[in-house]
């Protein structure tokens, strides 16, 4: 009767627990198959408090209906984890949301800030445990009390949070994170605002079930990672083949793919255009940088090789490769099934030669007409052009490098991006000498 008793009143407990810790074991087994070593230190978090917390859901699920057997401590401490771990859960997704999206503030203030509701609630939830009332269902014992109002307040909190940054970053999140994000943040809405209308419906086991679920098969899963590594090399290795045409040897889309993912990091942990600037914004820029002279393919070797300076006429035919890089993109990446990337890549080696003042090509774009992508290439590109070697020039010194940098600064580069890659020199000049050693 016991074992019967157990599992009547904790299934959806039992099967949230079972889906989980399948989840955690496909987890476990793909990254020793595709020989994962990075750790994926918050989703792993959020699988181990999913877990405990599924757990602890359970057991006061039992407990609270056999109060007569269970001693009155025992009980106060496992809804004493419960609550916590609930909290901590909702808490670790709303964490995952503003990595994926603004990623994790750098400074140390405002991770305090985001830490410090779920502190405060969890020594309310602790101060306030003795009070816990445990009051008779319909179908169910359940608990009430201050702990328990303050637990799922901070949960609506979290959520309306989470909600939030989602919503406010959803054009430029990939099709497939929108419906999957959208999918679990509206269980969690639904079954929050369930339970906190219907106290003995004991459905938060729910929560953490959809969301590892939903997180796992959509963003997490190692095949996924394994399947964008490989196309990322594809990427790199088309545009080497390209790039080779070009008397070089892959060094130049090494280079600026740096610069570009140097540039791009620290605009973002800086707070500008925060909202473009999402982890999928800046990976899908990453990919689509080594890209963006694809064009050079269709310019004839006579033009692309010649160690001379260009005449008027061979110079035109040079500036066809922008517009032609836009369409080999069209053509040949159209059909991925990934979106984003698609257009990234397209306005990469569309418009990496326009001008922040209007006079350059291929559309004559100004200012923020050009995607902010081709502005961070266009600012890479050109610092590698004049200071890597050439077959019509030397390379010139880094110093006078940067100097052309901050010259084009309102005239040809954005001006944000311009003082910004001024200001990591540092970190810019470490990648030109590890480039350059190797």
């Amino acid at each position: 009767r016991g074992l019967g008793d157990v599992y009547k009143r904790q299934k959806l407990q039992i099967g949230c627990m079972i889906i989980v810790l399948y989840v955690a074991c496909i987890y476990i087994r793909e990254k020793q198959i595709y020989q994962m070593k990075r750790k994926n230190v918050l989703f792993e978090t959020i699988l181990a408090a999913g877990i405990v917390g599924i757990f602890f859901d359970g057991a006061t699920a039992y407990t609270v209906n056999h109060l007569a057997e269970i001693p009155a401590s025992v009980n106060t401490f496992l809804h004493l984890c419960f609550l916590s771990f609930l909290d901590i859960f909702v808490f670790l997704m709303f964490l995952y949301m503003y990595d994926i999206t603004r990623g994790l503030p750098q400074k140390r203030g405002e991770r305090i800030g985001l830490f410090l509701p779920l502190l405060i609630n969890i020594v309310v939830v602790i101060v306030f445990m003795p009070q816990l009332e445990y009051r008779k269902g319909t179908f169910t014992n359940y608990s009430m009390g201050m702990s328990a109002y303050t637990c799922f307040a901070m949960v609506a909190l979290y959520v309306l949070a989470a909600s939030g940054i989602f919503l406010h970053s959803w054009k430029n999140l990939e099709r497939h994170k929108q419906i999957a994000i959208s999918t679990y943040l509206l269980v969690t809405i639904g079954v929050t605002a369930y339970q906190m209308f219907f106290p003995e419906a004991l459905l938060s086991s729910l929560v953490p079930a959809v969301v590892i679920v939903g997180i796992y098969l959509n963003q997490e899963t190692p095949l996924y990672a394994k399947l964008q590594k490989n196309n990322e090399e594809m990427v790199m290795g088309f545009a080497t083949l390209v790039e080779n045409r070009d008397d070089n040897t892959g060094g130049h889309i090494r280079r600026t793919t740096a610069y570009v993912k140097l540039l791009a990091e620290e605009l973002r942990s800086r707070g500008f255009y925060k909202e473009q600037l999402t982890n999928d914004y800046v990976a899908n820029l990453v990919m689509a940088a080594p890209m963006h002279d694809v064009g050079k393919i269709a310019i004839p070797d006579a033009i692309l090789q010649k160690p001379g300076k260009l005449t008027d006429e061979e110079f035109e035919i040079m500036k066809t490769h922008a517009q032609k890089g836009g369409k080999i993109i069209r053509e040949t990446f159209g059909h991925l099934g990934n979106d984003a990337y698609e257009e990234m890549a397209y306005e990469v080696a569309a418009h990496h030669h326009e001008k922040w003042n209007g006079r350059g090509y291929p559309d004559g774009l100004k200012e923020t007409e050009i995607p902010l992508c081709a502005r961070i290439m266009a600012v890479a590109d050109v610092f590698d052009a004049v200071s890597a070697k050439r077959c019509y020039r030397d390379a010139m010194p880094l110093d006078q490098c940067f100097h052309i940098i901050e010259e084009g600064r309102g005239r040809d580069y954005d001006p944000v991006l311009v003082d910004v890659f001024i200001e990591i020199e540092d970190k810019i000049r470490k990648v030109y000498e590890e480039s350059t050693a190797e």
